[in-house]
């Protein structure tokens, strides 16, 4: 499945994505509000699993791909998580920091966000975000995810957002309200 936006593509990994990903989970920020810097094996076993994730048919992480560019700038997607004792998919995304503050993340998460929902027909979806990251925290609260509870996730303190499918189709009906709205208005 490839994910397509007005700015992104968002493709499966492929393992020719190891030398450029390698580069971005070096990268201090980027990794920043994580576990730190994952070196090139460490990168190489993360990706491994999501290619594994994605051939089985579940939910996986996505390359994000600048589509003026053709740059991969990051990723987006699914993480399999377990937090306070429940199993749960995580919608996780990173960038690398040049392609901050353009709202590519929004953009990249709200395609997946919609992914989960319409094609995936998930029930639930979260977001893990570390307390201090506010940038996330926006992107998490733009795209109608709320703050659900706060946590301890892997000795970090936590905020975890989520939206069930309710939510999500009461959003998409509202917003397909306001686009026909405006489109009457034009006339």
């Amino acid at each position: 499945m490839i994910l397509q936006t007005a700015r992104l593509i968002l493709r499966p990994f492929a393992e020719s994505d190891l030398e450029l990903m390698g580069e971005l989970m070096a990268n201090e920020e980027f990794m920043r509000f994580s576990m730190g810097p994952m070196t090139r094996q460490q990168t190489a076993a993360f990706l491994q699993k999501v290619i594994r994730w994605n051939h089985a048919g579940l939910p996986s992480q996505f390359a994000v791909i600048e589509r003026e560019t053709g740059t991969l700038i990051g990723y987006c997607g699914f993480l399999h998580q377990e937090v306070d004792g429940a199993k749960e998919i995580e919608i996780g995304y990173r960038l690398h920091p040049d392609f901050w503050n353009r709202g590519l993340a929004t953009e990249a998460a709200r395609a997946v966000r919609d992914h989960a929902f319409r094609d995936l027909q998930l029930e639930r979806v979260i977001s893990l975000i570390h307390s201090d990251n506010h940038a996330s925290c926006r992107v998490t609260e733009k795209n109608g995810m709320t703050i659900e509870k706060r946590t301890t996730f892997r000795g970090f303190p936590t905020i975890v957002f989520s939206m069930n499918q309710q939510s999500w189709q009461r959003q998409a009906r509202s917003a397909a309200c306001r686009s026909m709205n405006s489109s009457a208005k034009a006339r």
